[in-house]
């Protein structure tokens, strides 16, 4: 018999506290290699903390266990290496007069800054794959640009193929989105579509508000509330209630009235090619 498939991140009846109050409440989530998952919740439901959890950067101190590749320890700079984590608060932390391929090639090292010295061990081998990434992403032209010449979008995108160096089994992309105009979400998600039909075995989680920025290349799809798991599993599972799972047709045991049970508003979500929208009665 062969044995059971290894989660890439599994999180275990995790709690966590600060003082009296308990920021994740015996969350559970279990991500397979290649999974591609978005978090949905509202401001204060625990997203932050849970993949900080998943990051390494913080431990369940109230009871479970995170496991990464059936491990529940590891070293903490190789485990950041291999989840990477892209925000827009990352972009700041850039320096804007280094060239969008040195940026890149400074994801190899976790570092900010790019710079060689000995030891670093960067070659022209580094640089061709940094140079392919970008060019993956729809942003081969940059490569020589300065990153605080570019738009936001651009910086994302930069920063997916920055923290595809250390070639990570996850990367985190932490509402990715926020601040762009509706034509430059369009391309970013679409290159986000891409990549991940490029890259099958490339895990990756988005994290939003906007549950029409899950494409159809996020499968699964997890909602916080409270620090609890109000739902976890398939995206059309999940998102279709209300709605539609198909252009208007029902969805046998979806969930109903997800965007008033997160955010307070009676909207219902329909879907439309392959993509659930949040729409008025």
């Amino acid at each position: 018999m062969a044995s059971e498939q290894l989660a890439a991140v599994d999180v275990q009846n995790a709690v966590y506290t600060i003082g009296p109050k308990r920021i994740l409440d015996g969350v559970s989530w279990r991500i397979n290699e290649g999974e591609r998952w978005a978090v949905l919740g509202p401001n204060g439901s625990g997203k932050t903390t849970l993949l900080k959890m998943v990051c390494g950067y913080i431990w369940p101190n109230g009871g479970g266990e995170v496991l990464r590749n059936g491990q529940s320890l590891l070293d903490l700079r190789e485990l950041r290496e291999s989840i990477g984590w892209v925000s827009s608060y990352l972009c700041g932390q850039i320096p804007p007069r280094q060239s969008v391929l040195d940026t890149v090639v400074s994801g190899k090292s976790a570092q900010l800054r790019f710079w060689q010295y000995d030891g670093t061990e960067v070659d022209a081998a580094d640089f061709e794959r940094a140079r392919r990434f970008l060019d993956e992403l729809g942003c081969a032209a940059l490569a020589g640009e300065a990153f605080g010449k570019l738009s936001q979008g651009e910086q994302q995108k930069v920063l997916i193929a920055r923290a595809r160096m250390a070639r990570p089994f996850l990367i985190i992309l932490d509402e990715p989105c926020a601040g762009l105009d509706p034509g430059a979400r369009e391309r970013f998600l679409k290159s986000i579509d891409q990549l991940a039909a490029r890259q099958p075995r490339l895990g990756l989680v988005l994290v939003t508000h906007h549950i029409e920025e899950i494409t159809p290349a996020f499968t699964h799809v997890i909602v916080l509330k409270n620090g609890r798991v109000l739902h976890a599993g398939a995206a059309a599972d999940v998102l279709a209630g209300d709605g539609a799972a198909a252009d208007g047709a029902a969805a046998p045991g979806a969930k109903p009235g997800l965007i008033e049970q997160l955010y307070g508003v009676p909207l219902r979500v329909v879907c439309r090619s392959g993509r659930y929208w949040p729409v008025g009665e």
